[in-house]
């Protein structure tokens, strides 16, 4: 009863092979109409050797309990399934997120931002979803510690684009059911299986002295030259930074924010050479053209400028020859690289008055706000040539003669601006402001919004805000005020020059590829592994807090150098002396002359303390030195001191 299939005889079996061997005919069965079943009337029938249940129709002389031969109806042919596009995922809001606010969270080992919907409350689950190829781990990139204030980059799930964000550290836990299904047919649902976690992103509407954030924006304009662009550069809140994580070039992707992702964790040799890779497909064939300059050696620095600034930027990526006038041989490289150290050597000097060395580091040059005086008619040409020399110095993988303050490279990569970085550059002045977050009564410091500069022994007043000088510094105003001074001390002093570099480097080097690394590892790629005399170097430490006494011979002490000395490489080296002394470069003189903030000798200290104290090693860049904790054991030292100079910028909290 209820029909079925019945075995068919070898006839019909036979027939039915040729014919669906051939194409033709699908198979045919002999059936029972079941009981009640009359013309016209529908029932179920059931074929379980092909996997097959479909209605027929009882056909017109026929009934119930009878026979009849039917042909099912040929199933679709199944074509070959195309990769799914899109992947679903399922998070439930986390508690304290409001309607239209952003959070991140973990889906699948990558870390994504994510809009709370309108009329969605905590504990609801939302469903977002993430191209299938993009579905890659870590890419929380690895930028957030406790010098950048927790402010990290992160993927926005609706363009797939990277956004500053600073996340409150409150955990979530997000699941998924692991329902794979179809969805419109491109898309792939999978509730989140391994648990996740959610981070509630800090809106930043209430001002906070030790979290605020800028990034600086660069709004490209057509000049009036074909050859050169024009732009505006000012400073927006981080969270409102965004980048592109997709290079187009020739309607080729040469990266995607996946491939970004999979190498920012890699070591920097690795992560330079993947840049490198980029640039050689940016670079233009010796086929399609290159660039021959010829310069004078007493003249290098003026006929270099008149030759690179002649080029358009079709130009920046072709291939360049250099030749010294009246010197005979081939550039196999070693003309090329003396020419970039000696151009650089001489347009960072001070002496030319393009460049000032920092009041805290006399390792780190800083922009002369000045420039205009020493160069009256053509200073900004120059610093867009040197925009496009240190560009070109990153395509070539040369190397350039001069450090600059870290605050310029965060501007080259579009990196959040913090008071930190104002304090790295002026302690006294970053104090001063940092004062006034505790002052009741601002009334008493007859404070407005004004900054007195003083230039060739002359002093003027400059206006933070249109109207400064008419406006009083409040508690309700004050943080416009310490805003204003942070924009004008990072980006509005020295403005002009900032907006010419930035041009000048991004006519030949595309932004997104550069959001692998961090300001340290651009210092080390632009100005090289500094040459380290471990000998001088510790010779000329000294010790305080709990090795003071002992000094080197204290056991921890010397684990420390043994470390440095003999399981650091020279990366390594390099950047234990950035993370101490805010800069990779070495005086000439020697550790001997290492200076402090103040402009007085202030060599390299290790301060000895407590393991309760601090869990990892911290660093006092205007002073030089290094907290480091009593460890118990060599082993320790080590992973704890690499873990704390490798994360000191790449998404680390240290407390």
């Amino acid at each position: 009863p209820g029909g079925g299939a019945v075995p068919m005889t070898a006839e019909v079996r036979k027939v039915n092979q040729a014919a669906t061997e051939s194409g033709g005919t699908a198979q045919t069965f002999l059936v029972t109409i079941p009981p009640n079943i009359y013309p016209g009337m529908q029932f179920t029938v059931n074929v379980p050797d092909a996997g097959q249940r479909f209605m027929v129709t009882c056909p017109p002389n026929a009934g119930p309990n009878m026979r009849v031969r039917i042909v099912p109806p040929t199933p679709p042919r199944e074509e070959p399934m195309a990769a799914p596009t899109t992947q679903v995922f399922e998070v439930t809001v986390p508690a304290g997120v409001r309607p239209n606010q952003p959070f991140t969270l973990m889906a699948n080992g990558q870390r994504v931002l994510v809009t709370c919907p309108p009329n969605v409350v905590p504990g609801q689950r939302i469903r977002f979803q993430l191209p299938v190829h993009q579905v890659v781990g870590n890419i929380q990139l690895s930028y957030e510690s406790e010098k950048s204030s927790g402010w990290c980059r992160t993927v926005r799930v609706n363009d797939l684009k990277f956004q500053w964000v600073r996340m409150n550290k409150k955990e979530h836990k997000s699941h998924n059911n692991n329902n794979n299904g179809n969805n419109n047919g491109d898309e792939t649902k999978e509730d989140m299986n391994n648990e996740g976690s959610t981070n509630i992103i800090d809106d930043m509407k209430t001002f906070d002295f030790s979290k605020a954030a800028y990034v600086r924006k660069l709004q490209l304009l057509e000049g009036n030259d074909a050859r050169m662009r024009t732009g505006q550069v000012s400073l927006i809140p981080a969270q409102e930074a965004v980048v592109e994580s997709r290079l187009v070039y020739n309607n080729k992707t040469l990266l995607s924010y996946a491939d970004i992702a999979n190498i920012q964790t890699k070591s920097l040799e690795e992560k330079t050479s993947w840049f490198q890779s980029i640039c050689k497909e940016l670079l233009a064939d010796w086929d399609d053209g290159h660039v021959k300059i010829v310069v004078r050696r007493h003249s290098l620095l003026n006929d270099s400028v008149d030759a690179v600034m002649s080029l358009g930027r079709e130009d920046m990526r072709k291939r360049w020859r250099i030749e010294f006038l009246g010197e005979p041989g081939i550039d196999a490289g070693g003309v090329t690289r003396e020419w970039f150290q000696l151009l650089t050597e001489q347009i960072f000097d001070p002496d030319f008055g393009l460049w000032l060395s920092s009041v805290n580091n006399q390792m780190c040059m800083t922009i002369n706000p000045a420039s205009n005086i020493s160069c009256p008619d053509d200073h900004l040409v120059y610093f867009r040539f040197l925009g496009r020399i240190l560009g070109r110095a990153l395509f070539d993988r040369q190397l350039v003669k001069g450090h600059m303050v870290r605050h310029l490279y965060k501007h080259l990569l579009g990196w959040p601006i913090t008071f930190e970085d104002l304090e790295a550059q002026d302690e006294e002045y970053y104090n001063s402001l940092k004062k006034f977050t505790t002052m009741e009564d601002l009334s008493m410091m007859c404070l407005d919004f004004t900054i007195t500069e003083e230039t060739m022994g002359v002093r003027r007043d400059v206006e933070l805000i249109p109207g400064g000088n008419m406006k009083e510094v409040t508690a309700e105003n004050l943080p416009q005020y310490l805003e204003a001074n942070l924009k004008y001390r990072m980006l509005d002093r020295t403005k002009p020059q900032i907006t010419e570099l930035l041009l000048g480097f991004f006519d030949i080097v595309p932004e997104q590829a550069l959001t692998v690394f961090d300001p340290n590892e651009l210092e080390l790629i632009l100005c090289g592994l500094p040459t380290i005399d471990m000998n001088d170097w510790i010779t000329n430490a000294i010790y305080s807090g709990y090795f003071e006494l002992k000094g080197r011979q204290d056991k921890v002490v010397e684990w420390f150098w043994e470390v440095v000395k003999d399981e650091f490489d020279q990366e390594m080296k390099a950047r234990l002396l950035q993370f101490v002394t805010g800069t990779s470069g070495v005086p000439t003189r020697g550790f001997s002359v290492l200076q402090g903030n103040d402009g007085n000798i202030k060599k390299f200290c290790i301060n000895g303390v407590s393991r309760d104290q601090y869990c990892y090693p911290r660093a006092h860049t205007c002073f030089n030195r290094i907290d480091l904790p009593n460890y118990s054991s060599k082993k320790e030292l080590y992973e704890k001191l690499k873990a704390a100079i490798t994360l000191s910028s790449v998404g680390f909290d240290m407390e």
